[in-house]
This record gives structure tokens, sequence and C-alpha cells, in this order.
């Protein structure tokens, strides 16, 4: 027993001489494992997370707005496996090669931060949702019951209740999720078991043939959720969108009436509110009033878009929000929260959540606790353990306020634009069509094929410019912006606007550096 005691001492060098002495005389084995005292050298530990603090510090955000540094260190796959040392091994490996370690993580990531960061529909660094995020990792929490997270249980009660009146509701329900497309198959599960309750015990068995309704621009969350939920991608009636990408509403009034007489049962139109590509805004008012005409649900995903509901100005956008049934929302988009977060929002305030989900796991949600346990949330959820991503964004708006936070979505459509006008004073730089949010989407035509003829051959060589493009700036390093080919047309780049470090410089220089790179195309 006492032979194995100086190697247990040897593990915590925080430990004095005198210290293992005592615990020789008094160690307890068991199965050969020590079992007096802790096992892990705290200073150590709180040494390594000090150095690792200050790396993220001064190679994170000190830099986050540095114009000067690089976008991203492109590296190819296999090259940078032999860079990183991806390799585990039995033994640990010492603090100073971890550090080294997070240094090489933090170079040949993306820096998502950067003001010339414009891939995704989300960028930038905030600060107060930054901290948030640090104090939500080292507390460790998981949401499902108040005894174990009471703050962020209030926190989430708080920001729901905020964005709900946003909405434009007296009231309602809510919950964070992981992800949009998470809160989409929410909304279609609650749609589907508000229509047929007894499908939670039941199964699909003796079910009707389900179809739902949604834009043939919407987000491809919706086929896969129809897919997991065991509706099949079949029975998703796609809805024809009109030149700027927004459902028609004539058009689902006829795949309405259609599936009536295929003698399916509809029970779900699902809306977008800022489409993925074009940022297009479907017509809610018109398309709630063939939803209360035929009774279907009416979902709303304003996973990109709802932010726009912050701005006076803007908010007309989502003119008729507040008859549907269900929205999602993602403040980690335009309000920069930070990823992930992400909210299902329910007009019901019957608890129809909670009917849909509960499990009533005994070993969590007790009825005899000493407390109102209404506020044990979790069985709302699909998940246990759920993070407290409301916190970043309550952080935040705490810091900002709401006219801080309009600010942000107004300053955002300002640069969008900006450059708007820029692009059509541009020889060589043509848009899709005229934005209405921040996705400005438009083509680069070289100098090569501006006297080209606009036939098959041109659109053939213009669908090559962007891949090519986008290759050599990611290479130099010098900023990062996304393409697509989209219904019929040909790869354009999809520009979006969101940080407030962004400037009008930025959007000068983004123009200027597609010419550059592409100029000898």
């Amino acid at each position: 027993m006492i032979d194995t005691v100086p190697a247990y001492g040897l593990q915590s060098t925080n430990i004095s001489q005198q210290e293992i002495l005592q615990r020789k005389k008094t160690a307890v084995l068991v199965d050969g494992v020590i079992l007096n005292g802790p096992i892990v050298d705290s200073k150590a530990g709180e040494k390594f997370v000090e150095d690792a603090c200050k790396i993220i510090m001064e190679e994170v955000i000190q830099k986050a707005t540095d114009v000067t540094e690089k976008v991203c260190e492109w590296q190819p796959p296999e090259k940078l496996k032999k860079l990183l040392d991806l390799e585990m091994r039995d033994t640990g490996e010492p603090h100073q090669r971890l550090l080294q370690l997070c240094q090489d993580v933090i170079r040949y990531s993306v820096k998502t931060n950067h003001p010339r960061f414009y891939n995704q529909l989300y960028a930038g660094m905030d600060y107060y949702s930054l901290v948030a995020r640090f104090i939500t990792e080292a507390l460790n929490p998981s949401i499902y019951t108040y005894e174990v997270s009471p703050v962020f249980l209030l926190v989430e009660e708080a920001v729901l209740k905020k964005m709900i009146e946003f909405i434009g509701w007296k009231e309602g329900d809510g919950i964070f999720n992981p992800g949009g497309s998470v809160s989409n198959m929410y909304a279609m599960n609650l749609a589907r078991y508000k229509f047929c309750p007894d499908i939670k015990e039941k199964g699909l068995s003796g079910l009707p043939r389900l179809v739902l309704f949604t834009s043939e621009e919407c987000h491809y969350s919706m086929k896969k959720a129809a897919s997991f939920l065991g509706i099949g991608t079949q029975n998703v009636y796609f809805i024809k969108t009109d030149e700027r990408g927004k459902m028609i509403p004539e058009e689902l009034e006829k795949q309405v009436q259609r599936a009536r007489k295929e003698g399916a049962a509809p029970f779900l139109v699902s809306a977008t509110a800022g489409t993925t590509v074009l940022g297009a805004f479907d017509p809610l008012d018109e398309i709630a009033d063939i939803c209360e005409k035929h009774g279907l649900w009416l979902h709303v995903d304003a996973s990109w878009g709802g932010s726009a509901l912050m701005s006076k100005k803007h908010r007309k956008l989502l003119h008729g929000i507040h008859r549907a049934d269900s929205v999602a929302w993602n403040p980690h988009k335009m309000l920069m929260a930070g990823i992930q977060c992400c909210a299902l929002l329910v007009k019901d305030n019957s608890d129809l959540l909670k009917k849909c989900y509960s499990a009533n796991a005994s070993y969590l949600f007790q009825q005899d606790k000493f407390y109102d346990v209404s506020y044990d949330t979790g069985d709302k959820s699909i998940q246990c353990s759920r993070r407290p991503d409301a916190f970043k964004f309550w952080m935040m708006w705490k810091a900002l306020g709401t006219t801080g936070l309009e600010e942000r979505v107004n300053r955002a459509h300002a640069l969008a634009s900006y450059l708007v006008d820029e692009i059509k004073k541009r020889e060589g730089f043509r848009l899709l069509l005229e934005p209405e949010y921040s996705n400005i989407c438009f083509w680069y035509i070289p100098p090569s094929m501006r006297n080209m003829e606009e036939g098959p051959k041109f659109w053939e060589k213009i669908h090559r410019v962007a891949p090519i493009i986008k290759e050599r700036m990611m290479k130099k390093g010098s900023m990062m912006l996304g393409y697509q080919p989209h219904h019929g047309k040909v790869n354009f780049f999809r520009q979006i606007v969101i940080s407030p470090q962004v400037s009008r410089e930025d959007m000068d220089l983004l123009l200027n550096e597609i010419d550059l790179l592409g100029g000898d195309l």
C-alpha cells in the first residue's frame, strides 16, 4: 500500500514532503488506487489557464480588428495535419508544448472576427458576449433545472420574454437551441404534435400523409427535418418564388389545394424572413391569410432576418410576423451574440412545448421540490444537457441596450447600401438584384470578357471566375468572401455585411481586391 504513495506525490508538485509522509501513514487503497487527497495540481492548472488566456488576449482579441493581419493562413489538409501534431499519446505533454499547440490552433484557424471575413452569416467580435462565454465555460452549467442553474434559467426567461415582445406577441413561450436548423425541426415537430397529439405515444402508424409547404429558397434544414421526423422529403412542397426570391402566395394557395385533392393532410407552412443567399423576406401577411383560411401552423424561419426586428427603420421587412405560430431567430448572426445563440419562440402559452417534448424524468423533474418547479424548464427540450446560450445575448443587450443593437442593424444596412452604389459605378461589377437586406450578390466580369457577347460561352466563363478569385484570396489571406451558383444563375459572389468593425474603406478594398485578384482572368 505504502509503495505506491511516492508516485502519487510526484503528480502534485504543490504538495510538501511533510504532507507526503503524512499520506504514507494514512493511505487508503481501493483496486490499487490511492484515494487520499486530490490528484490534480491546482496551481499548475491555474498557471496554464493564465498563460493560455494571455495567448488568447494577444493573438485573438487584440488582433481581431487589425486589418494588416491575415484572415486565414491557408494550408491543405494533409500538411495541416502534420503542422498541428494531432496524435494523442499515452502520456501527457508538458505545458509549454500545450501552449505552443494553442498558438498553432489560433494561427491556422480562420479569423472570423477579422473585419474582412464576409464568408458566412456571422462575423466579428462582440466583447461583452465573449466575456459571457468565458464565464459559462468556466462555470460549466447545464440548464435543465433551477437547482443546478438558477441564474441562467432566469436569464433565459428574461431574454425570451423580450424577444417575444419584439415579435409583437402579448405572451408566448420559447427555448434556446443548438442552431437554427434545430429550431426549425422543433417547430415542424410542434406543428405536427398540435395537428395530431396522439403521435407522441402512438407514433407514425395510422397517420394520414402529412405534407408541409415552404419556399424553394428555404434553408436546407427544412428537408433535413422532414427526413429526420419521418415525414419524408417528398412531402415537402416547395413553393415557387418571384425574381427576388420571395414566396408567391398564389402558388402556396394552389399547392395547398393540390395536396388536399391528393388526399394528403397539410399541417404546416414555413415562411422565410431573410433567405440564406439572396436575403429575401417572404410576404408574411399574405401567407398568414392562407394559413388562417386552411387551419395551418405558420412557422417563420427568421434565423437570419429576425434581428431586423430590433430596428425601427427595418422591422417592416418582417411585417406580419406577429401572426406566426412560431419563429426561429438567431442572435448570433446579425447581432453577433457568438455562436451559437438560437431561439425558437412560440405564440402558444399553454405549455405546448412541454406537452410535446416532456418525458418527466423522475430523477430530474421531481414535483415535490422545495421551490417553484415551474422554473425547471428542461423538459421543454429534446436535450438533457443544454448550454446557457441566452446569457451571451443578455450580457450584450445589457451592455449596448436596445438602441445599441438597433444601431448595429442600421449600420450593416447602410454599409450594404454604400457597397451597392459602388458596385453600380464600377466597370466589371454587376448586381444580381437590388438587395433588401445585407446580402449583396454580384458578378465580377474580368477585362478580357467585358466585350464578349452574353451567350452561353460568356456565362460558362463567368462561372469559373469566382472560384479562382476565392482560391487566390484565401491563399493570400486578404479576405474571405462566399460564392455559389443559384437557381440557374452561374457562380456569383455573396457579400454579407454584419460586423460594426467593418468600415467604408473595407467595402472599397473588397472591390479593389477582387479586381486585383481577377484582372488577369
